[in-house]
């Protein structure tokens, strides 16, 4: 979720930039947003990385100016989106697709090699991947921080939630091994704390079809034992999500880009593990002072949120700490990457 969700707000940016740009993705007809993508899609069987004959023709019959792999790409489809004559974006989010990257095979490959999250978390380049660069004179290296679009107008006001809350947001609802069921503790600790007197509001794929249902209609109330103190929203766009963020009080997220969404927009965050590349990336938040760490568990959830949600001091150095860090925005990065692409 988190590759296309950043895909997504990229391909948005590009479109507000040059708006005849013609953009397409090529999805897996298996994900929970394939039939969703605001751009036209080639839906494939499974993953693209699995289809390179069908990647490699898609390319070839629509030949693009750029082609972006989002933290997925087989040689034989970098090879033929260089042989068309585009300019080949590679993006990694994880160390395996970075050294992947940094093979010098890749490097001849790739004009733009775009980092998806920021130094103090993926690390500064190391001295082989400094002296490959140096040897091959290429690709540009780019970190993108973080992705996070903005809208006009504040959806907090649109659904009456109030002026003083606790967002939790639990992911893109798929699930990951050891951790199947983190969305149902991230809904069980969102009663508890609304039964406490917090506002809460739990944005997400959570609950039964018909939990969901009625989020996508106005909300809900996430149990009768949390009465008004609760409300369920349904999944939200990226650029809605992001103005409910700048307005919380306290922020409990999952370790992967939400996180760093939180922190980028200057609030108190709160980070619980659900996927093993997680925990790491939390630690570097942790020691950077701009989040503060929590099991999933719904009792230590409760438990740590609430003596945050009552340190006033805590949270404003928090937030403070967040601001302070200046995180860029990966859209920008990116656009002026590609605007520096299509000139050459």
């Amino acid at each position: 979720m988190g590759e296309y969700a950043r895909s997504v707000a990229i391909a948005q940016g590009a479109a507000e930039r040059w708006p005849r740009a013609s953009i397409q993705f090529i999805l897996s007809s298996a994900a929970p947003y394939a039939t969703q993508a605001p751009f036209p899609a080639v839906l494939l069987a499974s993953s693209p990385t699995f289809h390179s004959a069908a990647v490699i023709e898609i390319m070839n019959s629509w030949r693009p100016d750029i082609v972006i792999f989002d933290n997925a790409g087989r040689t034989a489809q970098l090879r033929a989106a260089r042989k068309l004559g585009a300019r080949v974006v590679y993006i990694s989010a994880r160390r395996r697709q970075r050294n992947k990257a940094f093979r010098v095979s890749w490097m001849r490959l790739i004009d733009e090699h775009w980092i998806a999250y920021p130094e103090f978390i993926a690390g500064e380049l190391k001295f082989m991947e400094r002296l490959k660069r140096k040897l091959l004179g290429r690709p540009a290296v780019r970190y993108l921080d973080v992705i996070l679009t903005r809208t006009r107008e504040s959806p907090a006001l649109q659904v009456g939630i109030a002026a003083d809350y606790l967002l939790m947001v639990p992911g893109g609802g798929t699930g990951h091994p050891g951790a199947g069921d983190a969305v149902e503790v991230f809904l069980q600790a969102a009663r508890r704390l609304a039964a406490l007197g917090v506002d809460t509001v739990l944005v997400g794929r959570v609950g039964t079809p018909s939990a969901v249902t009625e989020a996508a209609t106005g909300g809900s109330a996430l149990g009768s034992a949390a009465g008004s103190r609760a409300q369920l929203l349904g999944p939200l766009p990226q650029a809605e999500l992001a103005d409910l963020m700048r307005g919380a009080r306290l922020i409990i997220a999952n370790g992967g880009s939400t996180l760093l969404q939180s922190i980028a927009c200057g609030r108190a965050s709160m980070a619980v593990a659900i996927a093993g590349d997680q925990a790491e990336r939390i630690r570097r938040c942790v020691a950077a002072g701009v989040a503060v760490e929590a099991p999933l568990a719904a009792d230590a959830m409760v438990k740590i949120a609430a003596d945050l949600w009552r340190d006033g001091t805590r949270l404003d150095a928090l937030a403070g700490r967040a601001v302070a860090l200046g995180l860029a925005d990966g859209v920008d990065v990116a656009l002026r990457a590609m605007t520096a692409l299509l000139a050459t």
